[in-house]
């Protein structure tokens, strides 16, 4: 049994990409290999420091107040956690392996965790250090953040022994930090069953109903982060390029929301722009189900979860290839020597948003085609099932005193 603590800035009930990866690899992986513990701050005092969470030990620190939100993290005083943890986890972790003597460390992205994690392996160099890479943001942008604390930045990738990246973009990035060690790109995925399979006719009617949608309409969709990166206001922008049956409904809350509305009041698209608030992750498929077109033209992305579940649901996907995007949205005109998968923009064009639209609408054809190639890519490359042997295996060679037996689920084809 190997013992692994999870270095994290957030887990559930506050949850985005990097925070479902753990539930679904921690979930499928065989429980007589591992024993996974998960140190994360605490947020909301309603909830235990210490609490079991499926196949995850949660340990909770740091400032807390009842009944926070994921909103709440950015105001004070919960904001206040993410330069807390970088001081304290470390510290924290140690005295958690006087008690459980962990084989292992898992840091969940480099800018949220790597300097504390880094730092536990530095006074702990028996332990073994796995970096996972999942950033969003340009890397650029990050090392400019941690410019007053290069050195512990950098410690973060130069201690791990083994590194994994969601996709080639980041992968090399972490090859410029300095990590030299096992590196693998191993994507993040999805629950293909559950966001392929078709929806329950009476539920998908009822919440096209509470959506308001009638015949004709058409629902273009996005889950994100409310930020600069996720470019929610080009698709704003590209609406009075379009007919006024094309409405546009925003998953997700954040910091730029205010922003958002005020811009759809100026581009006269107010009725066409519904700010949904944060959908829970098992409302997903239902909600793609109910709408056409899935758009997020992000200005940076590492890799991004939303992408491919909409894939796996049906859904055409409009989208820029930046960063991470490129390893599995090829587009028709940008990517002749691959099969079609999506629809690609140029980032910070609205028009050419509207002109995917359009083609979009414009060729059903073509639309079942991309659809079903982007379904299959993402089956047989991006099922959770898959990603958590390949998890296996990486854990496998690094930690090789014992052969870890395989995951029990099938690896899909």
């Amino acid at each position: 049994m190997k013992k692994i603590l999870i270095f994290s800035l957030n887990y559930f009930p506050f949850v985005g990409g990097a925070e479902v990866a753990i539930k679904e690899i921690t979930d499928r992986l065989p429980t007589e290999g591992f024993e996974f513990h998960v140190l994360a701050p605490h947020y909301d005092s309603n909830l235990p420091k210490i609490e079991q969470m499926g196949r995850v030990l949660v340990h909770r620190f740091g400032f807390a107040k009842p009944g926070a939100t994921i909103s709440d993290q950015s105001r004070y005083p919960l904001k206040l956690n993410k330069y807390w943890y970088q001081l304290r986890a470390a510290s924290v972790a140690s005295k958690l392996h006087a008690k459980y003597r962990y084989d292992a460390i898992w840091g969940m992205m480099a800018h949220a965790t790597g300097i504390p994690a880094g730092e536990f392996k530095a006074k702990h160099p028996d332990v073994k250090y796995l970096l996972t890479l999942q950033e969003g943001d340009p890397p650029e942008y990050i090392e400019k953040l941690m410019k007053p604390v290069w050195k512990k930045f950098k410690k973060g990738f130069t201690e791990a022994d083994a590194l994994q990246a969601i996709s080639t973009f980041l992968m090399s990035w972490g090859k410029h930090m300095g990590f030299t060690g096992e590196g693998r790109i191993i994507p993040n995925g999805v629950d293909t069953g559950r966001f392929s399979a078709v929806p329950d006719e009476a539920a998908l009617s009822t919440l096209k109903r509470e959506l308001g949608k009638k015949d004709g309409d058409i629902y273009l969709v996005t889950t994100s982060r409310l930020v600069h990166k996720n470019a929610v206001d080009d698709v704003i922008r590209a609406l009075p390029f379009l007919p006024e049956n094309v409405s546009f409904l925003v998953y997700g809350v954040g910091p730029d929301e205010a922003m958002l509305r005020a811009l759809a009041e100026e581009q006269s698209v107010r009725e066409r722009v519904r700010f949904m608030g944060q959908i829970g992750h098992e409302a997903l498929p239902l909600t793609l189900a109910a709408c056409d077109i899935f758009i997020r033209p992000s200005r940076s992305e590492g890799m991004g979860n939303s992408f491919i579940e909409a894939m796996a649901a049906g859904l055409p996907v409009i989208a820029t290839q930046e960063g991470g995007i490129a390893d599995f949205l090829f587009d028709e005109k940008k990517n002749a020597d691959k099969l079609t998968t999506g629809w690609a923009v140029e980032k910070n064009s609205p028009e050419q948003i509207a002109d995917a639209i359009e083609d979009i609408l414009g060729r059903p054809e073509k639309v079942l085609e991309v659809t079903a190639t982007a379904q299959t890519l993402v089956r047989t490359t991006y099922d959770w099932n898959n990603i958590a042997q390949d998890m296996a295996d990486l854990f496998a060679v690094l930690l090789p005193q014992e052969t870890i037996p395989p995951t029990p689920a099938d690896r899909v084809q």
